[in-house]
């Protein structure tokens, strides 16, 4: 148990700019900290184990939780509910955990609200929409009605980033890992 709160750090990302592979990599790179394990409505899939993958709760438990203000951020898209859950990144910070969220806009500026001295946002950016539709179509995951709705929302999306602590383009993932390790090492070092 840590005698100084924990920190909590928020990536956030258009799809496909690359969020997930620098997260993974940051959190190889930045000791202490662990990736926050958000709640959901979703089924659980096979070899997903609840409080790693996520926390999974029942849609009436979920909304139980709603009504008495258990989330810091949620969402609810594609028939389930996701969120994260406010009583256990309290427990974290508590004991001095550092936590890494992956979150849309909208729950990283609701989480900064809520935590403003021990939170972090960074946001990472694409080189540029043609390059962020590029890497979108070589996912091969895409129809054309799902990609224009998802350079759509990069577009809000984009729009937000100077709302956030640190704005970082990744045009080179090398370089991208290293200037995020290096301003989260900065934060975390900071009480």
């Amino acid at each position: 148990m840590s005698d100084k709160p924990g920190k909590l750090i928020v990536f956030s990302a258009p799809s496909g700019a690359g969020k997930s592979t620098i997260a993974k990599k940051v959190l190889e790179r930045v000791e202490g900290l662990r990736f926050s394990v958000s709640a959901t409505t979703r089924v659980k899939r096979e070899g997903e184990v609840d409080g790693i993958h996520y926390h999974y709760l029942t849609r009436d438990a979920f909304e139980e939780k709603i009504r008495h203000g258990g989330f810091i951020e949620y969402e609810y898209f594609f028939g389930n509910y996701y969120g994260t859950l406010l009583d256990k990144t309290e427990k974290a910070m508590a004991v001095g955990r550092h936590l890494l969220f992956d979150l849309d806009v909208k729950g990283a500026l609701c989480l900064k609200e809520r935590f403003p001295e021990n939170a972090l946002l960074i946001f990472i950016k694409p080189p540029s929409l043609g390059e962020l539709e590029r890497r979108l179509l070589l996912r091969e995951s895409e129809d054309e009605h799902s990609l224009k709705q998802r350079l759509e929302r990069a577009g809000f999306e984009l729009a937000q980033a100077h709302r956030f602590d640190r704005a970082v383009v990744n045009d080179d993932l090398d370089r991208a890992v290293e200037e995020v390790t290096a301003v989260i090492t900065e934060f975390l070092s900071k009480q």
